[in-house]
């Protein structure tokens, strides 16, 4: 496992909200809401609607993690519309098996399979003046990374100085479980695609240029995703 400290800078989460209050709604959520939605009961005759196999396949896909270093809970999918699910879906692009495209203008990452599809993942994206797009690549990846607040943070909101050197990996960590650290020609970007524990996050515009996926999600994504796997940005 390798744990980095990590300064959020450019990609942080979103400082225009108090810190304690962000600390306690977003936990995993920095650099940083979906509405709810109803499911389909069961059909007459006791046959499950489409809905309803929707619903027990999502709620096994998002169950919880205790075998995680920080036992990861269920996500609350009421919170989620269920076309954020994560699924298997025709790609058509001309990228290679293993590269992860980050489609902002419609919330999803896909992981390109190689075959005609691609895994897609409902996202939460970078919100106005914050959206970026273009090639990058995973230079680094971390698991439960300490996160430092930038300066710039602590200089508006100085309750954040507790954090000046560094909050320990956790849930309450923004950084989340996983973290994949994008990279251009050498440099770090300060933008990341992390694990958010905030279902409601899913399907917004909340971040200072980061990709947040629902924990399940990223660990699921962090897993397949050697170093060095490029990553495209598509224009929002």
């Amino acid at each position: 496992m390798m744990t980095d400290v990590v300064n959020a800078g450019a990609g942080g989460m979103d400082e225009t909200a108090p810190f304690e209050n962000r600390a306690r709604r977003l936990s995993r959520r920095s650099f940083l809401v979906g509405s709810a939605f109803g499911v389909g009961a069961l059909g007459l005759g006791g046959c499950a609607s489409t809905d309803g196999l929707l619903l027990a396949e999502a709620t096994k896909t998002y169950g919880p993690m205790p075998n995680e270093k920080f036992p990861v809970p269920a996500v609350d999918i009421s919170k989620v519309d269920p076309k954020y699910y994560r699924r298997t879906v025709s790609y058509d692009t001309n990228e290679a098996p293993g590269t992860i495209i980050v489609d902002p203008s419609k919330y999803y990452v896909y992981r390109v399979e190689g075959d005609g599809t691609a895994t897609r993942y409902g996202a939460n994206v970078g919100r106005q003046g914050f959206l970026w797009n273009g090639d990058a690549y995973v230079g680094r990846k971390s698991e439960w990374a300490t996160w430092t607040p930038p300066k710039e943070m602590i200089k508006r909101q100085p309750e954040a100085a507790k954090y000046a050197r560094g909050m320990p990996g956790g849930l309450d960590n923004p950084l989340g479980a996983r973290t994949l650290h994008l990279y251009q020609n050498g440099a770090y970007t300060l933008y990341t695609i992390y694990a958010s524990s905030d279902p409601e996050s899913i399907g917004t515009g909340i971040t200072s240029g980061c990709v947040g996926l629902l924990t399940q999600d990223m660990i699921h994504l962090y897993a397949r995703t050697p170093v060095k796997t490029k990553v495209v940005v598509l224009p929002a």
